[in-house]
């Protein structure tokens, strides 16, 4: 009798004990389920649950042809991350995703920056799947941008996280000025711009990206020369090489990645020599150059090309406007002094040859230069000694549409414009054929990059304050775009 009713409890006992069992299980395989099912997955499908979403591959979009390699030249990389690519513009810009988004605790400060610009990546990489993104101001489209929605995504994550440190070392004029009327405008204007921004920190920890507020410009004015001697640059470059030596021995970040996440803006012709003076300025920081010549050490996928504006009172005024394509009565137009290699062919073929390609030298006295610009269908813009020219800007500017006559040059923004779609692109030996050339794009295809050239010119305009997309904003977009590839790691 006792033994059955032993029996009998461990029954009870049992069928208590196993639901429990199960429900624990179960609720155990769930909670695991749930982890799996919502990891961010950096392959070519997103993984949730059973369904996956497809990523185009960076093949489908439209590549930009550029004179040499796309390979990251930093000193150091995250090579744990799994890669991902996104690309903006046929320059592919390599980023990085770990599966955890959100930064512990313990984490040093610029393993919470680079945990930061991976969530950035992530975002942008995720926006090719998305539709357009509400904007109050402007939402990219068109042929204009090799990815309107990538470069709108990328913009927006800019604005929600970039910061930047700005060294209060140096003395003016040299340091913290440059020329905002001149041919070197940008210098001056970013300058100022950036000591003022709400992108600028003054906490270093926080900062992403370091700029050197130096001038090109205003070294060239200001430091003597002996333009005779075969060492002229040497007291231009013994400063540089001064001012980057001082920051690197009172501050860890220059030491930390090689410069690799300090960058400078130059548009004085001299600006790419001088860099030289420091081999890792050179090699490794991100350059934002108007002489964006790449058979003189310009990489594109680290420096950025940023335009030449020639503002003589610092200002657009006079400078914007035209009437409309059915008003212009000459095909092309150019006036310039004849220097470098590629203007002496231009004038030899075109100089008061022909009166539809107007070709001058000087020109005629009563001739305004800037209603030459609106009378024309097309502004030739030749290289001078250097590759970089205002023209291109000045054609935008009044509703001309640019034709770029150019060597081993990389127009401005093109990681994310797609300056074929406004622009017309003749070689050098293609001189001679010009007007056979430019007769042969049909009205159709001319108003389509007359009207493509009237949207994009908002991103060269320079204004005080600096407006959303504007020149300023670009240039730190691009600055931006290179530090997203660059992945530091902290030295000891």
């Amino acid at each position: 009798m006792g033994s059955r009713m032993n029996s009998y409890s461990w029954r009870i006992l049992w069928l208590i004990i196993l639901p429990l069992v199960l429900i624990l299980g179960f609720m155990t395989l769930k909670k695991s389920n749930c982890q799996i099912g919502f990891s961010y997955n950096s392959s070519s499908a997103v993984r949730s649950g059973d369904q996956k979403a497809e990523v185009p591959s960076s093949a489908s979009l439209p590549p930009i042809s550029l004179e040499e390699g796309m390979d990251m030249q930093q000193p150091v990389i995250a090579t744990e991350d799994e890669n991902i690519a996104a690309t903006i513009n046929g320059l592919d810009i390599s980023f990085s995703t770990n599966r955890t988004h959100d930064p512990p605790r313990n984490f040093s400060s610029l393993k919470k920056l680079e945990a930061s610009l991976m969530q950035a990546r992530a975002a942008i990489r995720v926006a090719r799947n998305m539709d357009e993104i509400g904007d109050p101001d402007y939402a990219p489209y068109g042929p204009i941008y090799w990815n309107s929605t990538l470069f709108h995504r990328s913009y927006l994550e800019m604005e929600k996280r970039l910061k930047v440190y700005v060294y209060e070392e140096g003395e003016p004029p040299i340091f913290h000025n440059g020329p905002c009327k001149s041919i070197y405008a940008m210098e001056g204007s970013f300058i100022f711009h950036m000591e003022t921004t709400k992108f600028r920190t003054r906490d270093p920890e926080k900062a992403h990206v370091f700029f050197l507020p130096m001038s090109s410009s205003m070294m060239v004015r200001f430091i003597s020369l002996d333009r005779e001697s075969r060492h002229h640059w040497s007291p231009m470059k013994g400063t540089i090489k001064d001012y980057v030596t001082l920051i690197a021995s009172k501050y860890p970040f220059w030491n930390r990645s090689l410069g690799a996440d300090h960058f400078i803006v130059a548009c004085h012709d001299w600006g790419p020599e001088l860099t030289k003076a420091v081999p890792n300025l050179f090699t490794n920081s991100i350059r934002a150059l108007c002489n964006a010549n790449t058979s003189e050490g310009f990489k594109p996928s680290k420096d950025v090309s940023i335009p030449e504006i020639l503002l003589r009172d610092g200002t657009m005024h006079g400078l914007v406007g035209g009437p409309s394509p059915r008003q212009r009565r000459v095909l092309a137009f150019f006036a310039g002094g004849v220097h470098g290699p590629i203007r002496p062919i231009l004038l030899e073929h075109w100089e008061n040859k022909d009166p539809d390609v107007q070709v001058h030298k000087y020109l005629p006295k009563g001739v305004s230069y800037m209603e030459m610009l609106r009378q024309s269908k097309y502004c030739i813009s030749p290289s001078g000694y250097e590759v970089a020219s205002p023209r291109m800007v000045e054609a935008l500017y009044t509703g001309c549409v640019p034709v770029l006559i150019k060597d081993h040059y990389v127009a401005p923004f093109s990681d994310v414009l797609n300056w074929k779609s406004f622009s017309v692109i003749v070689q050098i030996e293609d001189i001679p054929n010009l007007k056979k050339i430019l007769m042969g794009i049909s009205t159709r295809q001319y108003l389509r990059m007359q009207r493509r050239g009237k949207q994009v010119k908002r991103h060269f305009e320079v204004n005080y304050p600096p407006k959303r997309y504007d020149v300023f904003h670009m240039i730190l977009h691009s600055v931006w775009l290179r530090r997203l590839n660059a992945r530091i790691h902290g030295g000891s």
